[in-house]
């Protein structure tokens, strides 16, 4: 995959470029605040090579508090094709939201700690430039918790909330069934309730897992 990094940290993001290109994929920039990542995609583009995906950290220069996301939601805006990995040491719940909500695929949301497990990061990056979907698992967690009066999880047996959860880290159904260690059958019949319980009908075009996961973060 083609991959651009934004991350402010010279350390981390060297040794994040040389793990990419280790692992096969080319890295067509390394930059360290939001700004320069937007450059270098809008330069990409106007020599029609877009990556596939941008590794951007939440927090970077100047003010170290949003830069990273404002960027990675300018990219969702400008760019839809190009996935977007967010890696943050914690989770931002209203921007991770709005990141989460900007677009039905190919987005991703990691705490940093999981990115030092090198497999998970690596599938994590391919899942996201695949057109899939990688939520860290205290980011879903995070972002599922409401209050008793509004949560739609309510309508959820404990059982399809386990699916949901699963589901939106971007697993799929052999996936889910491999963490709860139950048939995929089973998981295919949770699936259809949670559908069913959400009002999302089946419809040509319409990715349900994708919107049942983004009503549940927005609600």
């Amino acid at each position: 995959m083609r991959v651009i990094l934004a991350e402010d940290s010279t350390l981390l993001r060297e040794g994040l470029v040389r793990l990419l290109v280790e692992e096969g994929h080319e890295v067509l920039a390394a930059v360290g605040d939001g700004d320069a990542l937007v450059a270098a995609v809008r330069a990409g583009a106007d020599e029609g090579v877009l990556p596939d995906v941008v590794c951007v950290d939440v927090r970077m220069p100047p003010t170290h508090t949003d830069e990273g996301l404002r960027a990675a939601l300018t990219i969702r805006e400008t760019w839809p094709s190009v996935g977007v990995l967010v890696l943050s040491q914690y989770v931002e719940r209203s921007y991770a939201s709005e990141l989460i909500t900007s677009g039905q695929d190919r987005i991703g949301y990691l705490l940093k700690d999981r990115v030092m497990r090198v497999e998970e990061f690596l599938e994590a990056l391919e899942r996201v430039g695949s057109g899939g979907v990688a939520l860290d698992p205290e980011v879903v967690r995070q972002l599922l918790s409401r209050t008793t009066h509004t949560d739609p999880l309510l309508k959820l047996t404990a059982r399809e909330r386990e699916v949901l959860a699963i589901m939106a880290e971007g697993h799929n159904n052999t996936g889910i069934a491999e963490r709860l260690f139950i048939s995929s059958s089973a998981v295919e019949k949770h699936a259809n309730a949670i559908f069913d319980k959400l009002g999302l009908t089946h419809t040509p075009g319409y990715n349900r897992r994708i919107k049942a996961v983004v009503t549940y973060l927005t609600n």
